[in-house]
């Protein structure tokens, strides 16, 4: 699987690449209304956000991420916690990192969208996710 680099973010108003949503992977219906404030209280107009299944693993990003707004709230979550951004500016990523930090909730595996994973299958991208933060924490400890 080819990876994409590292890029630093910046405070650009520009959207980042892809359809303008969010993927929420791993968190139980009861978290949900944690998650919702924590995308209110960025104010980020018009930005939908979708929960994926445990049974959704098989799926592309892009076709997950073209699900209607607070889709999958129903089904059951998979193991995985991820976020993955899509469509965003890098001016509201800080805000989505920094309301979620003062919100409290469990660290998730943190991704955007670009031209390779958007045709990932979802599951693809969460092990990758898992093992590059693997990666960072052993480098971390050496």
């Amino acid at each position: 699987m080819k990876q994409t680099p590292f890029k630093k973010v910046g405070v650009s108003t520009v959207p980042m690449y892809g359809p303008r949503a969010v993927l929420i992977c791993g968190y139980a219906a009861t978290e949900h209304p944690a998650l919702l404030e924590v995308f209110n209280r960025i104010k980020a107009p018009s930005l939908p956000l979708i929960f994926a299944t445990r049974d959704d693993g098989a799926m592309t990003l892009s076709d997950l991420l073209a699900r209607p707004d607070r889709s999958g709230t129903d089904g059951e979550p998979g193991q995985t916690r991820a976020i993955i951004l899509s469509g965003i500016t890098e001016d509201e990523l800080h805000r989505i990192l920094g309301a979620y930090r003062a919100g409290g909730l469990s660290r998730p595996l943190w991704a955007t969208l670009t031209p390779t994973s958007e045709n990932w299958p979802l599951s693809e991208l969460l092990a990758e996710l898992d093992a590059e933060r693997r990666a960072m924490e052993n480098q971390k400890q050496s």
